[in-house]
């Protein structure tokens, strides 16, 4: 019988003291239930974000490499401090870096993408009785240099390895009671869902719902692991299932209203309309890691076209000096940035057999004289590039037009 659970907590769960013995003793009780524990935690809530700004003062633009090996410490501290708390309630534990655990990843710095986790030395901790608390976020690259995976990587850490250990399931724990039809700071009567396809929740993560990391998702339904989310401020928290999609599974139409802030749109005005001018842009974004969202080419003019694209704001600075450089070759008549914009989306299982969701979002939107800049659609979702100042009103908007208040 599988007896192995792994858990995550968030930055807010650890972000006291208390909080972290709270959290000792919970882990605790659940020992002596007879489950094996592995634990990832993030860096305590304010940490990386003060990390960063230390970085800041020291270098503008500091070097990916050791920005890694500075925020990676901020992991370690919550690790060695819950270790140290289980330890000294009598629950044997051990705590370990993302060297320590076996965690290689590629040699993309800041965004690292995990190759493979050595679960040796884990599965040796778990056999002698130790809670296994394994700092999130991090792993090494092959040259042995600390790599982090991105804003929300303990997520993904934890679902790894979660995967490799084969454990009975996953469990993330956060300062929300699960996952929610719409951000409740925005909407009040948003309402918890009970359970959510593994689909779904794809499409949410990489449409701004901050409960839990793109990639996490996707180990997720690559290894059928079952992952609950919820709180880990309130006791007894029923949370959220994310699992495969099966018949007994509820398909409203929409199940989700979700907004990105972190976007931003380049327009690049005057390109010569030819075969392969496009092609060099998105190369040259592509050879420096930089991901573009969605992309609009208007109708050629006079041999000319226009090319709109979304970055995260974070991307912007160095996406624009790429493209700029690039549309002096071509000779491109000019080139903006944006940063005031945001991106609204409806996600749903039940948008692939009902027709007519889209035209309902539009027709929403634009009784509030809301102007839609760029759309973009899949098979479950529908999203829209508005201006930013509209985004959380967008939001109620279309919460209401979807009827998916409180039941």
């Amino acid at each position: 019988m599988n007896r192995l659970v792994v858990q995550k907590y968030g930055g807010t769960s650890v972000g006291t003291i208390e909080r972290i013995k709270k959290i000792a003793e919970r882990i605790a009780r659940m020992r002596k239930e007879g489950l094996d524990i592995v634990v990832v935690v993030s860096a305590m809530a304010g940490e990386t974000d003060k990390l960063l700004e230390m970085a800041k003062q020291i270098s503008p633009s500091g070097k990916d490499r050791e920005i890694d090996l500075l925020l990676s410490s901020g992991e370690r501290i919550s690790c060695a401090l819950l270790s140290m708390a289980l330890d000294s309630i009598g629950c044997l534990a051990v705590s370990m870096t993302g060297r320590q655990i076996g965690l290689l990843t590629d040699n993309a710095h800041t965004k690292a993408r995990i190759k493979a986790i050595d679960s040796k030395r884990a599965l040796k901790a778990i056999d002698s009785g130790h809670v296994v608390v394994v700092a999130g976020f991090q792993g090494v690259n092959e040259h042995g240099d600390v790599t982090t995976l991105g804003r929300g990587g303990s997520d993904t850490s934890a679902v790894a390895l979660a995967a490799t250990l084969k454990a009975k399931r996953c469990e993330i724990y956060t300062d929300v009671d699960g996952v929610y039809t719409a951000d409740p700071n925005i909407v009040p009567d948003a309402r918890r869902m009970n359970r959510v396809s593994y689909d779904e929740m794809l499409e949410m993560s990489s449409l701004g719902a901050k409960v839990l990391q793109f990639r996490c998702v996707e180990f997720c339904k690559k290894y059928d692991m079952p992952l609950i989310v919820k709180s880990s401020l309130v006791d007894n928290s029923k949370g959220t299932l994310i699992c495969k999609e099966d018949s007994s599974m509820e398909q409203p139409v929409v199940s989700g209203i979700m907004i990105d802030k972190n976007q931003a749109k380049i327009t690049i005005k005057g390109v010569p309309d030819q075969p392969g001018i496009a092609s060099k842009f998105f190369t040259g974004l592509a050879e420096v890691d930089l991901s573009v969202d969605m992309i609009i080419q208007n109708v050629s003019d006079e041999s000319h076209t226009d090319i709109s694209f979304t970055v995260t704001n974070e991307d912007i600075n160095k996406a624009t000096k790429i493209v700029q450089e690039l549309g002096k070759l071509i000779e491109a008549r000019n080139i903006n940035a944006d940063p005031n914009i945001c991106k609204v989306s409806i996600v749903g299982a039940g948008m692939r057999s009902h027709p007519g969701v889209a035209a309902k979002m539009f027709s929403a939107l634009s009784k509030e004289n809301i102007n839609i800049m760029m759309i973009s659609t899949s098979e479950i979702r529908v999203s829209c590039i508005i201006e930013e100042k509209y985004g959380e009103l967008a939001v109620r908007v279309l919460h209401k037009a979807f009827n998916m208040t409180k039941v």
